[in-house]
């Protein structure tokens, strides 16, 4: 990835750049959690640059509720 000074403004083939390596990694399995500490760089703005870049964003994970088995 790119060496990105925290904070600094990321734009044209730069900001081009980074958003296909975080879109890679991130369609290769990777949260933007991760992303965004590896980066230097904020959740929201992962999470804007995959969105831009036309990545698929993954719903979030944890347990689902399901319906409520009566147990009688």
């Amino acid at each position: 990835m790119a060496d990105l000074k925290k904070g600094s403004r990321i734009t044209g083939s730069d900001r081009d750049k980074l958003a296909q390596d975080l879109r890679k990694k991130y369609e290769g399995g990777q949260s933007i959690r991760l992303l965004a500490e590896s980066s230097g760089r904020s959740y929201g703005f992962v999470h804007r640059i995959l969105s831009e870049s036309g990545a698929t964003l993954r719903g979030r994970g944890g347990a689902t509720r399901g319906p409520r088995k009566n147990s009688a």
